[in-house]
């Protein structure tokens, strides 16, 4: 058995999403949440600072006794996975869009991605279309918007419903029936997404997939805790707290305090140092 918490960390908000599937799980896991909302989003970053960063975070949680590693960001995992499984010896488990799911589900063999415009363009996301699309047609959208309306904690209203229109109809104009969520903080949109989209078109979210995996690393490596210890949770955020947690509290569904995080050393993906 193994008390250490799980480490969990997107560029902002958005792997709350992430983290409500893990908690759901495994209630007897402590984890560490960070939203690194002063640098969102990371879709517009250079990839060089996306993977310093990625592992600037990684290193801060296992410095706070983090076993294991949840890349929840899908422009995080499609860039710095890689080196974050190279240079960390704890399970590091991370996103990708669920294209192969999608693939299998849609009857019109025609599938919309929704997700950052990092994501859409990395190798890992050419990959995941040569190996499950077959001959699925797989029309991309980038997003930027909606990452936006989630960070300002604006799910809901009549502006974020334009803005998944705007995203959304020209996915169906070109006969999608399968909507795949390839950004952790498009799942607080999705009843909006669902509702512009129909009941014919199916929405895939991998979140909870995520969290499974999570739960076979653990298992696999003896790293779960006790069955009767009563997980908790403990948040850091890059921009202002104050500014931050009031989103949080709601995405998050209840009251949390999220700490700042402390100022970290900028690191090469390529350093050990």
């Amino acid at each position: 058995m193994n008390r250490l918490p799980i480490g969990v960390f997107d560029s902002g908000v958005g792997g709350l999403s992430v983290l409500r599937e893990i908690r759901a799980l495994v209630a007897n896991e402590d984890l560490l949440y960070i939203a690194d909302s002063a640098h969102v989003p990371y879709g517009e970053k250079p990839h060089a600072f996306v993977r310093s960063r990625a592992i600037a975070l990684a290193q801060f949680l296992i410095d706070h006794g983090a076993k294991a590693i949840v890349v929840a960001c899908n422009t995080a995992t499609a860039i710095a996975i890689a080196a974050l499984r190279e240079r960390f010896a704890v399970p590091v488990i991370g996103m990708e869009p669920a294209v192969k799911p999608a693939a299998l589900k849609t009857r019109a063999r025609s599938i919309g991605v929704l997700a950052t415009n990092s994501t859409l363009t990395s190798d890992r996301f050419a990959g995941l279309i040569a190996r499950f699309a077959g001959d699925v047609a797989v029309h991309v959208r980038p997003c930027p918007a909606l990452v936006e309306q989630v960070e300002q904690g604006d799910i809901a209203s009549e502006t974020t419903r334009e803005v998944v229109r705007d995203y959304v109809v020209p996915l169906l104009d070109l006969g999608v029936d399968t909507i795949v969520l390839g950004c952790t903080h498009y799942p607080f949109v999705r009843t909006l997404i669902a509702d512009v989209a129909g009941p014919r078109v199916d929405i895939v979210d991998p979140n909870s997939a995520v969290a499974r995996e999570l739960q076979r690393q653990l298992n696999r490596n003896h790293l779960g805790a006790p069955a009767d210890h009563h997980g908790k949770e403990k948040f850091w955020t890059s921009a202002e707290p104050e500014d931050v947690q009031p989103v949080m509290i709601q995405l998050w569904g209840k009251e949390i305090i999220v700490l700042r995080l402390p100022k970290l050393s900028s690191v090469r993906a390529d350093s050990r140092g």
